[in-house]
Order: structure tokens, then C-alpha cells, then sequence
């Protein structure tokens, strides 16, 4: 398969931060496709790149049959230590989103959260979300906009990292309407929605601070830079993040496009 030496990467970059004051940032946007979906007592639910588990942690309170995957082994750990933790009985895999282990129509809701953007390999993923995805049923997927704040972010660390291997899809491609509906038309009737989850908080510096110690790709990326582009990169972030100063904190602009679509 292509992309193979790449996605291994993801899966050690991922696993190198705990995720989970990133991930609580986006709360918003986990309730939104959980709210979305409207799951239920008895349907089977897959969370795809489910990091540390805050879809699936929603919707297994529904008493839906709840299924977690992720590429990255560290962050599955840390999810299965969760539901233990609450007594939640979630079913979380380490697993490729391009090819699950999972069978054809397994599954009446799907959804992936700012996750399955990231794999490479556009196509493939698409085609399996067709593919166990049940008939009648219904995925959502929430991904950042080419336009958001959190494009500007990556941005900003584009420079200090290696190019991406040729071929592999631009994951804000995601985020535009026209794109996503020519992956997933010949197979599910579509809506769209852009919606702002803004981050909040008291300055670029705290940002940075979470990022740095929590995002996978932000912390590894630090750690592998000398001293000087180190603190280059964390410059360039805090700047990014005060020019949305407003009064005593900064109100971070980050849309992202909700798609939900059925089956047919």
C-alpha cells in the first residue's frame, strides 16, 4: 500500500503527546457529531482516528455498541485506560482508516473528528467509510477548513519540517465542500455545515504550552529542533495566536466543515 513508511511516522508522532488538553479543546466539536447522529441503545458505532476516546466516551453512555481506531498505538493506551477508568465498555483497536479490519456494513454510525483528515490517502479512506459504513446509515465528519486558524497553525510549522512525500492529499482538502462531495457522493447523500470552534485562552504562550507538551506532531516536532529554531517555531506560534488577542485573553477563529451523510 502506498504510504506505508509515512503513516508508520504518524503513528510514533501521534503516540508522543498525551493529546487530551488538545483534545478537550475541541469538545465542542465531538458533541456536535455525536449530537448529529443521534445515537442509540442497541446501533453500532465506530469513532475513527478516536484519539484518546472523547466520541466514543460520549456515545457509550447512549448504549450504543461503541468501537474506537486509531493509528497511533500510545494514544489507543491511553483511551482503553479511560473507559477503564469510568467503566465504559468501548471496544478500542489500533488500525489504519485507509484499511480496517472491520467488516463491510458493520457499522450505523460513523464518525471521525478532526482525525481522519490526516491519513494520506484520500481515496482509500473514503472508500472505506463506503464500505462499513451499513447501508441507511450515517456518518459524521467534522475536518478543519483550508481557510481556518488551525491551517494558519500548520503553517507556521510547515517550515521547520520535512516535505511531505509526494502524492499524499493536503488534509484541509477535507474542509471544502466541493472536495469532500466528490469522495463521498457515489455513496452517501450529503450535508454540509462550516462551523467556528473557537479556543480560548489567556495568551499565544499558554497555547504553546499545551501544544508543546500534548500535540503529537507540535512536541516532536520541537524536540527534534536545535535550541535556536526551536524557540523560532514557538515565536512564530505565540505571534500567530496573539494577532486574536481580544481585552485580557485570545479568541482563536478555527472553522472546520461538519459533513453528515446516509448511506444509500
Amino acid at each position: 500500500m502506498p504510504f506505508e513508511e509515512l503513516k508508520q511516522r504518524q503513528a510514533v508522532i501521534w503516540s508522543a503527546g498525551p493529546y487530551q488538553a488538545v483534545s478537550d479543546t475541541i469538545a465542542d466539536i465531538h458533541r456536535q457529531a455525536v449530537d448529529r447522529l443521534e445515537p442509540l441503545a442497541g446501533l453500532r458505532f465506530l469513532d475513527l482516528a478516536c484519539g484518546t476516546g472523547a466520541v466514543a466516551e460520549l456515545v457509550a453512555s447512549s448504549g450504543a455498541e461503541v468501537t474506537g481506531v486509531d493509528l497511533a498505538p500510545g494514544l489507543i493506551e491511553i483511551a482503553r485506560r479511560r473507559a477503564d477508568e469510568q467503566g465504559l465498555d468501548i471496544d478500542y483497536r489500533v488500525g489504519d482508516a485507509e484499511a480496517l479490519d472491520l467488516p463491510d456494513g458493520g457499522f450505523d454510525r460513523v464518525t471521525s473528528t478532526c482525525g481522519v483528515m490526516f491519513a494520506p490517502d484520500h481515496a482509500a479512506v473514503a472508500r472505506e467509510l463506503a464500505r462499513v459504513t451499513a447501508r441507511g446509515g450515517r456518518i459524521a465528519l467534522a475536518s478543519w477548513t483550508p481557510d481556518s486558524g488551525v491551517a494558519d497553525f500548520f503553517a507556521v510549522m510547515r517550515p521547520f519540517q520535512p516535505p511531505m512525500p509526494h502524492g499524499a492529499g493536503n488534509q484541509f482538502e477535507w474542509g471544502r465542500e466541493e472536495y469532500v462531495s466528490e469522495l463521498l457522493r457515489d455513496d452517501f447523500d450529503l450535508e454540509f455545515d462550516v462551523l467556528d470552534s473557537t479556543l480560548e485562552m489567556e495568551s499565544g504562550q499558554a497555547v504553546w504550552d499545551i501544544w508543546v507538551s500534548d500535540f503529537g506532531p507540535t512536541k516532536t516536532l520541537a524536540d527534534s529542533l536545535d535550541d535556536g529554531r526551536r524557540e523560532d517555531l514557538r515565536t512564530a506560534f505565540v505571534e500567530l495566536h496573539e494577532r486574536a488577542r481580544t481585552g485580557d485573553g485570545i479568541r482563536f477563529s478555527r472553522t472546520y466543515l461538519l459533513t453528515v451523510g446516509t448511506r444509500r
